[in-house]
């Protein structure tokens, strides 16, 4: 069916067709099979609460089944050459991209975000698949003599072996193509676990990589409404090498854990309680512009979301009333609308726990400028809304807020701002708004973060290493580093 113009309505029929495209099995072996018992589970329409589809709900035994699957395919696939497994990738971003409206109305069905930033992120999705094709060919090792000249030690890079991946609901394409992309460029096999909210996006990648001509078995795919059932017999499998994770800091907490058993290699993306900084000598309306990016990607929905807004006081009412302007002008609807700029939250007890944070700051003196309630509509869609006179002690201030919320409190020197953006158990990603280069360079130093943004309000990129530090977690996706993640060193020692 085409595909409608950006800027018109989405047919139903449309909206339909798209959905029964996409495979509803497991996919194991190189096949789409149902699950254990034939079991599924329904994924919904966060804007209405209606059931899109079931999909197969996969059992520990179909875990094992995937393992089997992916470790028989592994030594093979290590041997590809790394040209061609790089050619695969390029296939695979030549399809995603091909088909990015059918792609994008799929994941603004399935997790509610307007249409416009489902084709963004589809586009960021495929550049990974685009820059890890590059980066399978240099997994790069080295030849040196050893200090007493006696010997030549000669490092070679490996993969690392058959891999989990799990990845959350809030970008289901882009956190399933970060994290395939860089294991498959390396030569590793994968068993990808998407989130049950959001499988479709993740199910319909799949077969785009089969369609790239990626051989049978070196990836299964495995929706589950059990993810800790289905994880736990995998971690306790020592043929099992790396797990990869996005999501809350408890669960990776838990995953780092079960994994220490075999000493499986693992990276973990978590949490975040990202500030946004503005110092009294920045562009305010460009501050004002970042902090809208910032803080409304993805309705809130990110772990690099801003979480907190520092302002300097000279500047901070001025600002406050700006950005509440420009998110009381946002349109709230379905995604799907062409007006539409903030969509649903996930789930409604999502949207719930959103108000829940913004009742406990009210309660604690806060002023509401402008939102402030969960709207009366069917759906889980919570108002734009920016809060003023924020307590440090109130629960937004600590805990991830995951929604269309912007608490502002004030600083008035430098080293008050720091501190109130370090005193946090998280450190993903910071943002700072100056104009001075020096104050610019000693704070982005300072920021206990894995990322600074320096006057700009999203610092995603494919080319870059993402990742945090403390309870946000370690290891880097993208960049240079990314394909790191899942190549083991060896080492050679050569007598002559």
């Amino acid at each position: 069916m085409p595909a409608s113009a950006p800027g018109t309505p989405v047919d139903a029929a449309r909206e339909r067709a798209v959905v029964a495209a996409v495979p509803t099995g497991l996919l194991v072996g190189g096949s789409w099979r149902d699950a254990d018992r034939g079991a599924t589970l329904a994924v919904d329409d966060p804007s209405t609460g209606d059931v899109l589809t079931e999909v197969a709900d996969a059992s520990p035994a179909d875990a094992l089944d995937a393992l089997d699957a992916v470790l028989a395919a592994q030594a093979g696939w290590a041997a590809t050459a790394p040209r061609e497994r790089g050619e695969v990738l390029r296939r695979a971003f030549e399809i995603t991209t091909e088909r990015a409206e059918d792609l994008a109305l799929l994941m603004t069905l399935e997790m509610g975000k307007p249409l416009a930033e489902s084709r963004g992120e589809v586009a960021y999705g495929a550049e990974f698949l685009r820059w890890f094709s590059e980066e399978a060919v240099r997994a790069y090792g080295r030849w040196s003599t050893s200090p007493d000249g006696a010997t030549r030690l000669l490092t070679m890079k490996q993969p690392v072996g058959p891999c989990l991946a799990i990845t959350p609901w809030n970008f289901p394409l882009a956190m399933a193509t970060r994290k395939i992309g860089p294991a498959l460029a390396a030569g590793c096999t994968m068993i990808l676990k998407p989130a049950a909210q959001t499988p479709l996006s993740a199910l319909a990648f799949a077969d785009i990589l089969r369609e790239a001509g990626l051989p049978d078995g070196v990836l299964a795919v495995l929706p589950s409404s059990r993810a800790g059932a289905l994880v736990e017999p995998l971690l306790a499998d020592a043929r099992l090498r790396k797990v990869t994770f996005t999501g809350s800091t408890p669960v990776g907490k838990r995953l780092v854990a079960q994994a220490a058993d075999n000493l499986q290699r693992v990276s973990m993306e978590l949490g975040g309680n990202a500030p946004f900084l503005v110092f009294s000598d920045a562009d305010l309306e460009a501050a004002v512009e970042g902090a809208v990016l910032a803080k409304m990607r993805n309705i809130g929905e990110a772990c690099t979301a801003a979480n907190r807004f520092l302002v300097h006081e000279s500047v901070a009412e001025e600002f406050a009333r700006r950005l509440a302007e420009k998110l009381e002008a946002m349109p709230v609807g379905r995604g799907t609308e062409p007006s539409t700029k903030v969509g649903p939250l996930i789930t409604r007890q999502a949207r719930d726990g959103v108000h829940e944070l913004v009742a406990d700051a009210v309660a604690g003196g806060a002023t509401v400028l402008t939102g402030g309630e969960a709207l009366d509509v069917p759906g889980s869609f919570y108002s734009p809304t920016v809060l003023t006179g924020v307590r440090a002690d109130a629960r937004l201030q600590q805990e991830e807020i995951f929604g269309p919320v912007a608490p502002v409190m004030t600083f008035s020197e430098d080293a008050e701002a720091v501190s109130l953006a370090n005193s946090t158990e998280y450190g993903l990603v910071s943002y700072l708004w100056t104009r001075d280069v020096s104050r610019a360079l000693k704070t982005a130093e300072a920021l206990q973060s894995g990322m600074v943004g320096l006057n700009q309000g999203v610092v995603s990129n494919p080319a870059a290493p993402f990742g945090g530090v403390k309870a946000s977690g370690f290891g880097r996706e993208g960049g240079a580093e990314g394909i790191e993640e899942y190549l083991d060193t060896k080492y050679v020692g050569i007598r002559l």
